[in-house]
């Protein structure tokens, strides 16, 4: 089949000579097989050439995006360095405020929330950026374990912190009413025998009619009248205290009634066993009568004479 020939016939214009060629089918065949191979082989190595293009184009990118990878965590290093920072002065406050309120204080031992174990086998065979960025991992789930442990030590704060509020609220600790300071705490003569005897409070003179406050937060938990003592209110303040404003000419409130420190809870008088018109205040704790004194930390808000 090879051996056989194909004739060409060459036909040029009106003018020239017409000429045959006798090609062999092998050599047309071996022709084609080789431009089939050149085509081929161009296409290949055109694949090969635009691969290599785009892989470095790609390596190129990957390098830049390396490289901003590590800028940014080289920067988050420094903001948590600068937030441990923060963290040592919040718990230097919150050590001092402790040792203020005498709560108990946090070992260094459990601020540390220890960690341990081996190191991942794969971190022999990092590189630099990976070990940046596994750093910066270990350091920031390491402050967020300790952002959640400080905020368990400010929460016990903040309820040893509500916990005094309301007892410095429920301690009596203002004047009960304006006036003159008439008669103190302790054994005193008595006006009406003359003989001295136990003054559970002290005596303020003003006015019919001049307001009495609570000294602080609490219920209202007797009204009575006496002969010694008129018309009486004792509060209860809870944590131990109680309060009784005697002499009074009228009351404000009533039996039950939850009151605020400062509230009007009566007018100022002259009932039972009085020589003129003022307010007996006394201040008790436990069943037990305490000088009333002690207990007033606002500025002078009855006068002495």
């Amino acid at each position: 089949m090879f051996s056989k020939k194909l004739t060409f016939m060459l036909v040029p214009n009106s003018q020239g000579v017409s000429r045959q060629i006798s090609i062999s089918k092998a050599w047309l065949y071996i022709f084609a097989a080789a431009v089939v191979t050149i085509t081929i082989a161009a296409v290949f190595f055109s694949a090969q050439f635009f691969n290599d293009k785009v892989a470095e184009t790609e390596l190129e990118q990957l390098r830049a995006e390396n490289d901003r990878l590590k800028t940014k965590f080289e920067q988050m290093r420094w903001t948590l360095a600068e937030v441990e920072s923060r963290y040592d002065v919040l718990t230097e406050k919150e050590s001092y405020i402790r040792s203020l309120f005498n709560l108990p204080e946090i070992n260094s031992a459990q601020r540390r929330l220890g960690v341990g174990g081996p190191q991942p086998p794969r971190l022999a065979s990092m590189d630099e950026t990976e070990l940046i960025a596994y750093d910066t991992e270990r350091k920031l789930d390491h402050m967020l374990r300790l952002s959640e442990l400080h905020l368990q030590e400010f929460n016990e704060v903040e309820t040893e912190f509500l916990d005094i509020r309301d007892r410095l609220e429920h301690t009596p600790s203002i004047w009960p009413t304006k006036g003159w300071f008439s008669r103190g705490y302790g054994m005193k003569h008595d006006p009406f025998t003359g003989y001295k005897q136990m003054h559970r409070g002290v005596d303020i003179a003003n006015h019919v009619g001049t307001p009495v406050v609570a000294t602080a937060a609490g219920k209202v938990v007797r009204i009575s009248r006496q002969d010694r003592m008129g018309k009486m209110i004792t509060i209860d303040h809870g944590y131990g205290f109680v309060t009784r404003y005697g002499h009074l000419s009228d009351v404000k409130v009533k039996v039950g009634q939850k009151l605020n420190r400062g509230d009007v809870i009566a007018l100022m008088g002259n009932t039972g066993r009085s020589t003129g018109p003022h307010l007996h205040y006394e201040v008790w704790r436990n069943k037990k009568a305490l000088n009333p004194m002690d207990h007033i930390l606002n500025d002078m808000y009855a006068t002495t004479n």
